[in-house]
């Protein structure tokens, strides 16, 4: 049975990752390249029903309230949800899947909970569960979008500001956030993530240029190379 491609887009809060999963889409679609877009969390479904819980605080405003393991399992079996009921058969029939947030989310956010010296056994760890025992599709490529967060903090308040969305518990804890850079820096560099910078001289790069740098990067991971 032919396999697909499975391409992660990741990153902070406000990094773009709906924005530059469609632009790849659209992409894909102008050069007849058969693909389905996902993203996570998939809400409003019952796989994401303990996701939802986390990110509101009903375990704990904190989100050291919940430890990695848990957490990051909360998040796992969202995708394992989607995979069996949603795309299992498009990946299997040869489709290019593109998804907003991946098991790589765990690892930018989640490994931020833990000290360094833990972070490559939790590393092991969560691949092991989400490729290994639960089967789910390991990403052919992850294009993690790197922004400050100082950056990202700041995008994310304009974002709320302009449509009265409310932070999740993440996106209000300043440290938290600190911490889960510098565990995308860590997950990147060795986990062999594309690290797509945003910020260029201290100005954010348009929508349009980074698209660019992003489809460069899934063609390549299409054709193998």
């Amino acid at each position: 049975m032919k396999k697909g491609i499975l391409i992660a887009i990741d990153g902070l809060d406000g990094s773009g990752k709906e924005t530059q999963s469609k632009e790849l889409c659209r992409f894909l679609e102008e050069r007849g390249i058969k693909y389905k877009c996902i993203s996570f969390p998939n809400y409003n479904t019952k796989g994401c029903s303990l996701v939802e819980m986390y990110l509101q605080g009903q375990f704990g405003e904190d989100p050291m309230a919940v430890n990695a393991y848990a957490a990051s399992s909360f998040f796992a079996m969202d995708r394992y949800s989607s995979y069996m009921l949603d795309w299992k058969k498009d990946y299997e029939e040869g489709t290019v899947i593109i998804a907003n947030r991946y098991t790589s989310a765990n690892l930018v956010h989640q490994m931020a909970k833990l000290s360094g010296e833990q972070r490559h056994g939790f590393m092991e760890w969560l691949t092991g569960y989400e490729y290994g025992l639960l089967g789910l599709p390991k990403p052919d490529g992850v294009i993690y979008l790197c922004l400050p967060p100082e950056v990202s903090e700041s995008l994310v308040q304009k974002r709320c500001d302009s449509t009265g969305a409310v932070k999740d518990i993440h996106e209000k804890n300043s440290a938290f956030l600190a911490s889960s850079y510098s565990a995308a820096l860590y997950a990147a560099e060795n986990c062999g993530w594309h690290k797509v910078d945003c910020v260029k001289n201290g100005v954010l790069r348009s929508i349009e240029d980074i698209a660019a740098e992003v489809s460069s990067i899934a063609l390549n991971i299409i054709n193998g190379n």
